[in-house]
């Protein structure tokens, strides 16, 4: 962590303190960067956008020397993005990461006034249409992926869920009297329900076993359990132990919990699965950029190629606004019952 503390400022001497918002507490952190991670935290926010936002505050205060964010405003902001477009090339999105990270530091954290934020030159979103497998590739793909990978794999394409969905599934949302799953804090922290694929019921009771297993040589060992969400663990106290909220797929050992620091059972790593799935995709023959969200987007192709609606397949993506839905809609417009191209009727 670098050494910046919010109360220190070589350059003007001591900053005074600022008015917090009202639904904002002050902040107990003497550096910047943990006042930063602490307003992530008290706001909610993802594991993934805090180490997003601390790589992009960290490397803001790197690229003019250590200067304490509070001396600097939108020509330091908008020189630094300027050098992320320019000389690093990075791509819109990124572009619109790093800015959202500063101006979280900003208002969030410093809780300064942005009048210069409309002088900020934003990226333009492009539209970016989503790689899809055929059928036969997707069946190739998944001759190339073993165990619990490959049942993985399976459940991405046969459910539509995404992959931190997948990965982060608990025991109890499993649900084969009704063929149902319920996926909790989906993105935008919403639930929904998606259908249990009837040639996924086998391998997913063993997978449960595997599982069960698991869990109980953990039992036996004392182990800590498994994480909760939110304040669960203290309203619940042995919850963490049940095998109700154990993992469909666990990770084979123990790690440390990057935030409190408990060592206990986490879920399968997506990086693991992400590399497995690749050297798949390779084996297959593959030209085509899949990864694994890319089974996500032949779920809604494909069912909309079968004549499912598209309000249907809104519902089971999680959706808020069937426009975004509409972009799956591009690949019906290829093929057989698409405008024929010219030099067909030569």
């Amino acid at each position: 962590m670098l050494p910046v503390r919010l109360a220190e400022n070589p350059a003007r001497g001591a900053i005074r303190p600022r008015a917090f918002p009202r639904d904002l507490p002050p902040l107990q952190s003497g550096r910047l960067l943990g006042q930063l991670r602490e307003r992530i935290r008290y706001l909610h926010y993802s594991l993934r956008t805090e180490e997003v936002y601390v790589y992009w505050c960290r490397a803001f205060i790197r690229f003019h020397g250590l200067r304490h964010p509070a001396e600097m405003g939108g020509p330091e902001v908008e020189a630094f993005l300027t050098a992320l477009a320019v000389q690093r090339q990075v791509a819109p999105s990124t572009h619109s990461q790093a800015l959202s990270a500063l101006l979280f530091l900003y208002t969030k954290v410093l809780c300064q006034d942005l009048p210069w934020l409309r002088e900020i030159g934003h990226p333009v979103k492009q539209r970016r249409l989503p790689v899809v497998l055929t059928r036969e590739e997707v069946a190739a793909v998944f001759g190339g992926l073993r165990g619990e990978h490959l049942l993985l794999a399976q459940l991405l394409y046969g459910t539509g869920m995404r992959i931190a969905e997948g990965l982060q599934l608990r025991t109890k949302d499993v649900d084969f009297g009704n063929r149902a799953i319920v996926v909790r804090q989906g993105k935008g922290g919403k639930d929904r329900v998606v259908m249990l694929p009837t040639a996924l019921l086998s391998p997913l009771r063993e997978q449960l076993a595997c599982a069960r297993q698991i869990w109980a040589d953990d039992c036996a060992a004392g182990c800590g359990g498994v994480e909760l969400p939110h304040a669960l663990e203290r309203k619940y106290p042995r919850a963490g132990q049940s095998w109700n909220w154990f993992w469909v797929f666990p990770q084979r050992h123990h790690s440390s919990d990057p935030r409190s620091g408990v060592v206990r059972r986490h879920h399968l790593y997506d990086q693991t699965f992400q590399r497995a799935f690749k050297v798949a995709v390779n084996g297959a023959g593959i030209t085509k950029p899949a990864t694994p969200h890319t089974l996500r987007h032949c779920f809604a192709t494909h069912l909309l190629q079968s004549g499912s609606d598209i309000r249907t397949v809104q519902e089971l993506l999680g959706h808020a606004d069937v426009a975004t839905t509409m972009i799956y809609t591009h690949v019906l417009k290829l093929g057989g019952g698409a405008v024929r191209s010219p030099l067909d009727v030569l």
